[in-house]
């Protein structure tokens, strides 16, 4: 079983932080699948993932490009892992297959009450489950505290 870490996302919305935390898995020669929860919310990180930056961009792809075994990033609003990925995004409140993977990232809304109740309920069933979980906390200063 791999580490499940939560990422209580308060001072900045997704779309600021999964380009960076994309960023250091690729520096760590991973490979990732962002699951979100719907073909829409793919195709909008799709977008964000060439333009996020002005000079940055991160290689990936989704159904609608193909070629999935040539991407380090797959970004899906199913469950499959056609990348050969060992690190797993989990928006939208989604739930995933996270026993398949290395480490999963679970990312959710701070500022939204039912998507914070909804990530504690995932804790506890992971944690039922035996695995390694972690709690992740944005600072004042834009970058992550472990809390707990």
């Amino acid at each position: 079983m791999g580490e499940i870490a939560f990422y209580h996302l308060q001072k900045s919305p997704l779309e600021r932080v999964l380009p960076r935390l994309l960023e250091k898995t690729l520096a760590a020669g991973k490979r990732a699948v962002v699951m979100a929860g719907s073909d829409e919310r793919v195709e909008s990180l799709n977008l964000l993932l060439w333009t996020y930056g002005g000079n940055s961009w991160l290689p990936h792809g989704s159904a609608k490009d193909g070629n999935a075994d040539e991407q380090p990033v797959w970004l899906t609003a199913d469950e499959d892992n056609p990348n050969g990925a060992t690190f797993l995004f989990l928006t939208d409140g989604r739930d995933g297959p996270v026993d398949a993977y290395e480490r999963c990232f679970n990312l959710f809304d701070g500022n939204d009450a039912a998507a914070v109740q909804a990530a504690r309920e995932r804790w506890k069933t992971y944690k039922e489950a035996g695995h390694t979980l972690t709690y992740w906390q944005q600072t004042d200063a834009g970058g992550w505290e472990r809390k707990g």
